[in-house]
């Protein structure tokens, strides 16, 4: 039977007594929240954290709502409620079809946003949903918060820019007009982890592409985008000639690792094809041409 090393456990009552355990117990404290990444990976001593700090009585970090010109979530919101929300379904509806193909229902139901992005694993959807669409990241420290572009988000496998004694609070993504979103992944099995996944971003002027966010998973994708591939389209005719010129270069801006869900040579096709597929459908339904 796996279990973890022995460690400290402490319950969080506000945000501010979650960072004051954070400062007591020191680096090798981690906050959990659903824990279905942390505690598996404890269970196999790939990760030792010293206590948790456990964040599920927070309810302050649970939220989806409008402010002025940008939605933000709290990092304690599940994923089933992003999923069931309304006014993501209107603005982001990439979120909701990343939030189909995340595992299954328990996962969503317990699992956290925040929690997934600060996982930081190479094949989670939602950090290419959000880089797609150049959401903010809100960390709070003891001296207060700062913003963090998604996009700068993530260090590294696993790694991200929240120091030792910091939270990841709150998820913020820009609204703006004339714009819609997709998300397409490939799983060898309903609910897996992605064999590689795409999403895109599109804003129109006409038939212009005005701007475009595109996000990678599991293909290897430096922080998740491919700036080339989005630099292409930018000021070009929305047309799936341009769509699928893109989706080349996705495929030959990103760096797949060959494992048991396939070799690079395939992770590559899948990338461009994948890209191509979610900037069709973000463009139809930027025109109202798809719900």
């Amino acid at each position: 039977m796996q279990v973890p090393a022995q460690f400290e456990y402490e319950r969080a009552t506000s945000v501010d007594h979650a960072l004051a355990l954070l400062s007591q117990f020191g680096d090798e404290a981690r906050v959990v929240a659903g824990g279905h990444s942390l505690i598996p990976m404890m269970k196999l001593r790939l990760a030792r954290p010293e206590a948790l700090i456990d964040i599920n009585g927070l309810a302050e970090l649970s939220y989806v709502r409008i402010d002025g010109d940008a939605l933000r979530v709290g990092a304690m919101t599940r994923h089933a409620d992003l999923l069931g929300s309304a006014l993501v379904a209107e603005h982001f509806p990439i979120f909701v079809d990343a939030e189909r193909v995340i595992a299954d229902p328990i996962v969503r139901n317990r699992g956290t946003i925040g929690g997934s992005l600060c996982q930081a694993d190479p094949s989670e959807d939602l950090s290419a949903a959000f880089a797609a669409v150049n959401a903010v990241a809100v960390i709070q420290g003891a001296g207060g918060t700062r913003e963090v572009p998604v996009r700068a988000f993530h260090t590294g496998p696993y790694e991200t820019v929240v120091a030792p004694a910091e939270m990841l609070i709150e998820l913020r993504v820009p609204i703006r007009p004339g714009g819609s979103s997709a998300y397409q992944k490939v799983e060898r099995r309903v609910g897996d982890w992605a064999v590689g996944a795409a999403g895109a971003a599109l804003w129109l002027d006409g038939d212009t592409v005005a701007d475009v966010g595109i996000g990678l998973t599991a293909l290897g994708a430096e922080h998740f985008c491919v700036p080339a591939a989005e630099d292409f389209l930018r000021g070009a005719a929305a047309t799936d000639e341009n769509f699928e010129r893109a989706g080349v270069l996705a495929a030959e801006n990103c760096n797949p690792s060959a494992d048991q869900r396939g070799p690079v040579d395939y992770k590559r096709h899948l990338a461009g094809v994948l890209t191509t597929r979610a900037l069709r459908r973000a463009a139809a339904r930027a025109r109202g041409q798809e719900a």
